[in-house]
């Protein structure tokens, strides 16, 4: 099982792979138990597009990356094992931390970085 140490490592290292991304988005939260990144696009309802997330919940830490549901492409890439920690469409949790799965997140999310920052991309998802 895991403890409350497990947690906050997890969260530490799920955070460092959204960390690099933060200077060209929007930090909505910082804090130790739920660091949120959303776009700098603004949409028709006056939101902005959100990015990713890692947020630590009672029962594991969460780690939100919107692109995976927005890209049925990075979605197709996801290995069986990841996938295995996935929870809806765009959230993956964490007991403890996880080196190869963590990578593997890395790779993710700078992909999914490229098509968030992509107009082409961006037109095809977004309601006009």
């Amino acid at each position: 099982m895991a403890n409350n140490d497990d947690f906050q490592e997890t969260f530490k290292q799920l955070k460092a792979i959204l960390k690099p991304y933060a200077a060209k988005l929007h930090v909505v939260h910082d804090t130790e138990t739920n660091y949120y990144l959303d776009t700098h696009l603004v949409m028709k309802n006056k939101q902005r597009v959100f990015f990713g997330a890692v947020r630590t919940g009672k029962a594991y830490v969460s780690f939100h990356l919107m692109p995976v549901y927005a890209s049925a492409e990075l979605e197709r890439s996801i290995s069986l094992e990841l996938k295995k920690r996935m929870q809806g469409k765009s959230c993956f949790n964490f007991k403890t931390p996880d080196k190869e799965l963590f990578k593997e997140l890395a790779k993710l999310t700078k992909s999914g970085f490229a098509m968030f920052h992509n107009p082409e991309f961006l037109q095809k998802i977004l309601p006009r």
